[in-house]
C-alpha cells in the first residue's frame, strides 16, 4: 500500500481501469472457488454417493445456507437422475463446470485487458513527467549527476514500477481473494480439517519473509550498477576520439568490465532470491497437502465424516490455495524490486528547483534600457568566483568581457541566463531583478552562441527552427545568409533538409558555428550572448564566422566573452577581470593606451 500511495499521482488519472480490474478479479476468484466446488457433485454421482433429496428444500437463512446450498444440488441430482437417468445428471454437472472454468478465464483475460491500460499509461506518465523534470532542473544538478544513472532512472527503473503493478494488484486483491473464498469454503466444508490446515501457514509465512527480507536492497544496488555502466557506454561515446587518440580503449574497457562484473553479482544474487521463492512455496504447499492426504484421509476411511466427493473437493481448494500462495510470494519480491526502483524515480521527481519561478513572475516580453549587474558574487562550490562584480550594458551597446581562464568571464553568461543564481547581490534588466521574471520570459529575450556549437541529430531546417518554430523557409534562408551558412547549405544535398548527424557530426567546426548563430538570427533576440563564439576555430572560419557576428550584432546588446582580443576591438567597451574582479575597462584604444593588463594580453596574443 505504501508503494501504491507513491505512485497515487501516476495511478489517479487510470482509476476506472484499477477499479474495472479490481471487479474482475472479484469475479475470477469467485468463479476459481465455485469451479473446484463443483467437481464435489460430479464426483458423488459417478460414484453413486449423491444423497438423494425428493423434495425440494427451503431456504432457512445464512447459518443453514451449508445445508441448503447441499439439499439444492441433491434435489437437482435426484430430479434428473430419476426422469432422465443419472449419465444425464453427469453431463449437466460437466456442462456446468465447464461454464465456470469458461466464466473465470474470462475474468482472468478481462482483469489483465484493464490493468494493461493502467500499467502503460502509469508508464508513459511516468517517462514524460521524468523528461519534462529532467529538461527543468538547473544546469548545476547535471554536474554532480552522471547521464547514464538519469537514462537508466528513465528507461529501466520505470520499467521496473510498470511490471511491477501488476503485481500490486494481484497481491492486493485477486490472489488474497483468491484465498480468502477457497478458505471460506473449506470451512464450510469442514472446520476441523481447515483449522489443522491452518497450523501450517505462519510456518511457511515466516520462511518465505526470511528469503525475501533484503530483495529491496538487493534490487537497489542492480539499479544503482545499470545507472553506473550506462554511464560509461555514454562518456565512451561521446569521448570516443579522445580514448582512440590516447589509446585508452584497455582502460575504458576495463572500468566497463569491472561494473558489468558488479551487476553481473548483484544479478545473480537478485535472481536466486526471487527463484527461491517459488519453489520453497511450492514445496510448504505439497508438505501442506500431504499432511491434508493423511488427517482428511483418515476421516474419511476411518470416522467416516466426510464423504469422498467432498474429501477431493476440498483438495482441490486446498491446490487452489497453493497456486496463489505461490504468485503472491513472487508478487511480493517484484514488489520490493519495484519499490526500489519507484524511490529512484521519484528521487528525480521530488528534486526541487532552485530557479523555480516565482508564484507571482512577471512575463516582460520587451528590453527597453540597460542591463545590470549590481554587486554581485557567485561561488559553484565554496570558492567564489565572482566578487562583488558590477557592471551596466545599456541597450544597442556591445560589450566584451576579457581575461584569463578561470576570471569568471562564462560565469557572466551562465549568470544573466539564469543557468544559475548569484549568491550575492542582483541582476536586473530595465531595473527589474532577473529572480522575478519567469524564466520563459528572460530567455526569449536573449540570444545564445557558445564556444561548442551544440546541434542535434536532425536536418539543418530543425535545428535552426529552435530559433523561431513558426518560421518559413525564406526566413530560414534569410537567417543562414546573415550566419555565412548558405554558401554551403545550398550545396548539401538535400538543402536546408539534409541531416547533419550526431552533435552535427558531417560538418566542420566553422560551419556548425555559422548554423548556430543563424539559429540565434533567426530568434531575432534583443540581447545577445557570445560566450568564446570563434575559439575553436581555425584562420578562414573565424573571418567568416566574426564577419556573421558583427552584422548580428547591429542595433542588438550585445555581451561577447572572448579569448581572441582581435574580435572584440570593435566593442564599445571592454571589461577585463581576474579573479572575478574588474581590474580595467574602457575601449580597446583607451586599455592599450593604459598600458594595463588589457595590453599585455594583447601583446601575448600578438606574438
Amino acid at each position: 500500500m505504501n508503494y501504491l500511495k507513491k505512485l497515487s499521482h501516476f495511478i489517479l488519472p487510470y482509476k476506472r481501469f484499477a477499479i474495472l480490474n479490481i471487479i474482475c478479479n472479484v469475479f475470477y476468484a469467485l468463479f476459481s472457488t465455485l469451479a473446484m466446488v463443483s467437481l464435489m457433485p460430479m464426483i458423488n454421482v459417478l460414484f453413486g454417493e449423491s444423497k438423494k433429496v425428493t423434495v425440494k428444500p427451503t431456504y432457512e437463512g445464512l447459518t443453514k445456507i451449508k445445508s441448503f446450498a447441499e439439499d439444492s444440488l441433491n434435489y437437482f441430482v435426484t430430479s434428473v437422475s430419476e426422469a432422465e437417468g443419472p449419465q444425464q445428471a453427469l453431463l449437466y454437472m460437466i456442462i456446468m463446470i465447464i461454464s465456470l472454468f469458461l466464466l473465470k478465464n474470462l475474468f482472468s483475460y478481462l482483469a489483465v485487458f484493464f490493468v494493461t491500460y493502467l500499467r502503460n499509461g502509469v508508464l508513459k506518465d511516468l517517462r514524460n513527467s521524468i523528461y519534462d523534470k529532467v529538461i527543468n532542473l538547473p544546469i548545476s544538478y547535471y554536474s554532480e549527476k552522471r547521464k547514464g544513472d538519469i537514462i537508466a532512472r528513465i528507461s529501466g527503473d520505470v520499467a521496473e514500477v510498470q511490471v511491477s503493478l501488476l503485481s500490486v494488484l494481484e497481491l492486493i486483491v485477486r490472489e488474497p481473494l483468491t484465498i480468502v473464498f477457497a478458505i471460506i469454503t473449506m470451512f464450510i466444508i469442514s472446520a476441523k480439517l481447515t483449522l489443522f490446515v491452518f497450523l501450517f501457514i505462519p510456518i511457511a509465512g515466516f520462511i518465505i519473509s526470511l528469503i525475501g527480507k533484503r530483495l529491496k536492497k538487493h534490487s537497489q544496488k542492480v539499479q544503482e550498477e545499470q545507472g553506473l555502466f550506462l554511464s560509461t557506454l555514454e562518456e565512451t561515446l561521446s569521448g570516443l576520439r579522445v580514448i582512440k587518440g590516447f589509446n585508452s580503449e584497455s582502460h575504458f574497457n576495463k572500468r566497463f568490465q569491472d561494473s558489468t562484473s558488479r551487476f553481473f553479482r548483484f544479478s545473480n544474487s537478485l535472481g536466486h532470491r526471487q527463484n527461491l521463492a517459488s519453489p520453497t512455496s511450492e514445496f510448504l504447499g505439497i508438505v501442506t497437502i500431504a499432511a491434508l492426504l493423511w488427517y482428511g484421509g483418515s476421516m474419511v476411511l476411518v470416522e467416516q465424516t466426510l464423504s469422498g466427493g467432498a474429501f477431493i473437493g476440498y483438495m482441490a481448494l486446498s491446490y487452489q490455495i497453493l497456486t496463489p500462495a505461490k504468485a503472491i510470494s513472487k508478487a511480493s519480491y517484484r514488489v520490493r524490486s519495484g519499490n526500489a526502483a519507484a524511490d529512484r524515480v521519484l528521487e528525480i521527481l521530488d528534486t526541487i528547483s532552485p530557479l523555480k519561478d516565482k508564484p507571482d513572475a512577471l512575463e516582460k516580453n520587451g528590453f527597453n534600457s540597460d542591463v545590470s549587474f549590481n554587486n554581485i558574487s557567485f561561488k559553484y562550490e565554496d570558492e567564489y568566483v565572482l566578487k562583488d562584480f558590477s557592471l551596466k550594458i545599456e541597450k544597442g551597446k556591445t560589450v566584451a568581457l576579457v581575461g584569463q581562464s578561470g576570471s569568471g568571464k562564462s560565469t557572466i553568461a551562465n549568470l544573466v541566463t539564469r543557468f544559475y543564481d548569484v549568491n550575492k547581490g542582483d541582476i536586473s534588466i530595465d531595473g527589474e531583478n532577473i529572480k522575478d521574471l519567469s524564466k520563459k520570459s528572460l530567455r526569449h529575450l536573449m540570444g545564445l552562441v557558445t564556444q561548442d556549437s551544440i546541434l542535434f541529430n536532425d536536418t539543418v531546417k530543425n535545428n535552426i527552427l529552435l530559433g523561431k518554430e513558426d518560421a518559413s523557409d525564406e526566413e530560414i534562408i534569410d537567417a543562414l545568409n546573415i550566419a555565412n551558412a548558405w554558401e554551403f547549405v545550398k550545396d548539401l544535398p538535400k538543402g536546408i533538409d539534409t541531416n547533419i548527424g550526431d552533435s552535427g557530426g558531417k560538418l566542420s567546426g566553422g560551419q556548425k558555428q555559422r548554423l548556430s548563430i543563424a539559429r540565434a538570427v533567426l530568434k531575432n533576440p534583443p540581447i545577445m550572448i557570445l560566450d568564446e563564439a570563434t575559439s575553436a576555430l581555425d584562420t578562414e572560419s573565424e573571418r567568416l564566422v566574426q564577419d556573421a557576428l558583427e552584422k548580428m550584432m547591429q542595433n542588438r546588446t550585445s555581451i561577447v566573452i572572448a579569448h581572441r582580443l582581435s574580435t572584440i576591438q570593435k566593442a564599445d567597451a571592454i571589461v577585463v577581470m581576474q579573479k572575478g574582479e574588474i581590474v580595467e575597462q574602457g575601449t580597446h584604444q583607451e586599455l592599450l593606451a593604459k598600458d594595463g593588463m588589457y595590453k599585455k594580453l594583447v601583446s601575448m596574443q600578438s606574438l
